[in-house]
């Protein structure tokens, strides 16, 4: 099995659509509308090219099953980078979120040029919890916040990118 980070390109968007589901998006308020997700296409492109993001397709064996990137962020007053993921449904539990958060974990570490890495899942998603837990980020705060016309409710999970610890 090998897993694959690919930059995110222009003939990504199928990825977007599929993991559009109410199964993928249950702890993130839903389906987004199809013009949000062509936005999100567009603005994964978009910073990427600025560098101001670093989005990547997840490739299984050479087929696409996910996205995950980072970005920058103000962490509790911090320049730092959010990281967050989605593997399809029928590939989840086979450890590919696993090696492509350690796989990101390596590509914001060598940028050098944040000490933070954080994540914010859903305080109600075990399995996005959990795969922090286990790459050595450190649990924050739980709280709640505006998001897509509602709220939700995640865990801040910080790790630090100059420590060796870590996937």
């Amino acid at each position: 099995m090998t897993i694959a980070l690919t930059l995110w390109g222009p003939d990504d968007l199928a990825v977007l659509e599929r993991s559009n589901t109410p199964a993928m998006t249950r702890h993130l308020g839903g389906p987004e509308t199809d013009a949000q997700v062509r936005e999100r296409q567009a603005r994964y492109l978009r910073l990427n090219t600025s560098g101001e993001a670093q989005m990547y397709r997840i490739d299984l064996d050479g087929v696409a099953v996910g996205g995950i990137g980072f970005w920058r962020i103000d962490h509790d007053g911090e320049p730092s980078y959010e990281t967050g993921w989605g593997v399809e449904t029928a590939y989840q539990g086979r450890g590919i979120a696993r090696e492509a958060l350690r796989q990101i974990i390596g590509l914001a570490r060598a940028r050098g040029d944040r000490r933070l890495l954080v994540a914010y899942p859903g305080a109600d998603n075990p399995a996005s919890n959990a795969l922090c837990r286990g790459a050595g980020f450190v649990r924050g705060r739980t709280f709640t916040e505006p998001w897509r016309g509602g709220e939700l409710t995640v865990t801040a999970w910080a790790l630090d990118l100059t420590s060796p610890s870590g996937v």
